[in-house]
């Protein structure tokens, strides 16, 4: 298994969107999902979570592709842990 497959199985859906939603778009996280863990695209968790998150003032949506960190933005703890080498 890969490091970015146990990553995308392991984390939570709102710590992956936190790191990975201001760096790639949205559609490139959406297919990592669908490859390594197809279940969270098809019950909608993916979506509802990003969702969650602009309202939540995590993230904040612009004219531009990518949103950007909010005012309540956290860096993930799988991040400041450096639990992945890829980074």
């Amino acid at each position: 298994m890969t490091e970015q497959e146990r990553m995308f199985k392991n984390e939570s859906v709102e710590d992956i969107l936190l790191h990975f939603a201001p760096r790639i778009p949205y559609p490139t996280i959406d297919r990592m999902y669908v490859k390594y863990n197809f279940e969270v695209v098809a019950d909608g968790k993916l979506l509802r979570t990003y969702q969650q998150l602009i309202k939540e003032g995590k993230l904040v949506e612009n004219k531009k592709t990518l949103p950007e960190k909010g005012q309540n933005w956290k860096e993930p703890d799988f991040v400041t842990e450096k639990r992945y080498s890829f980074e």
